[in-house]
């Protein structure tokens, strides 16, 4: 993968996370962000219908990153829950901890695009992709 396409993979995540960062702080961005997704989406596609879509997303994304393999369990949506996604993530290599987590997010938004198309997918996904979007909402100067 050249640097261009890791950089476009990584994008929304690398937004989260600190230069630096362990797998562990990378394993927390990917949990602070499928929150924020689905927190986002089920009022919209419900709770199966996320988890459907991130189902599919995990699957795709394994097929590079074998290791996403183990993600894929019996139970009632199919994966595993997300402090065992996490705790994949977190045994990872930092670099490739956050390749495999970007290429996540970005496979679930290229499926979400197929189906409601781009401007949509972009109007739901703007605040979960920006940078602040779990942070501590920033307080006004006191004058």
């Amino acid at each position: 993968m050249d640097s261009r396409e890791s950089s476009r993979l990584t994008a929304p995540l690398a937004l989260r996370v600190a230069k630096g960062a362990d797998s562990r702080q990378i394993a927390d961005a990917i949990g602070a962000m499928w929150t924020d997704l689905e927190l986002t989406l089920q009022p919209v596609f419900g709770r199966r219908g996320v988890a459907a879509l991130f189902k599919r997303s995990l699957h795709r994304t394994a097929s590079r990153h074998v290791w996403l393999e183990a993600a894929k369990v019996a139970g009632e949506e199919g994966v595993c829950g997300l402090p065992e996604l996490q705790a994949l993530f977190a045994a990872q290599p930092p670099a490739q901890a956050l390749e495999a987590g970007g290429m996540l997010f970005m496979t679930f938004r290229e499926l979400l695009t197929s189906l409601i198309g781009a401007q949509l997918t972009e109007q739901l996904l703007q605040a979960v992709w920006s940078p602040s979007s779990s942070a501590p909402a920033a307080q006004d100067p006191k004058p």
